[in-house]
């Protein structure tokens, strides 16, 4: 797909040399900075997502990992017993 930007001259001129440095094209140090910047809007979006999600847990009397598989375990050892070989 194509698509048409106007940018400072100074900022693509830099690019530019910085681009002809690394043997690449302006279209691919363009497109690589796009999915860098996509990328990092959605481990942000992730971050607050998983923020708001433990916030909530907690809020909601949540309990750690380990106390609740503790529980579960003494749970099923008092219901089967151990196992015996």
């Amino acid at each position: 797909m194509k698509a048409t930007f106007d940018l400072d001259a100074d900022l693509y001129r830099a690019v530019r040399v910085e681009a002809a440095r690394a043997d690449r094209s302006v279209r691919e140090v363009v497109e690589e900075a796009l999915e860098a910047w996509q990328a990092r809007t959605e481990e942000a979006e992730d971050r607050d997502t998983a923020a708001a999600a433990l916030a909530e847990y907690q809020r909601d009397g949540g309990e750690s990992a380990d106390a609740w598989f503790g529980k579960l375990a003494a749970e099923t050892k008092a219901t089967y017993g151990t196992k015996r070989g």
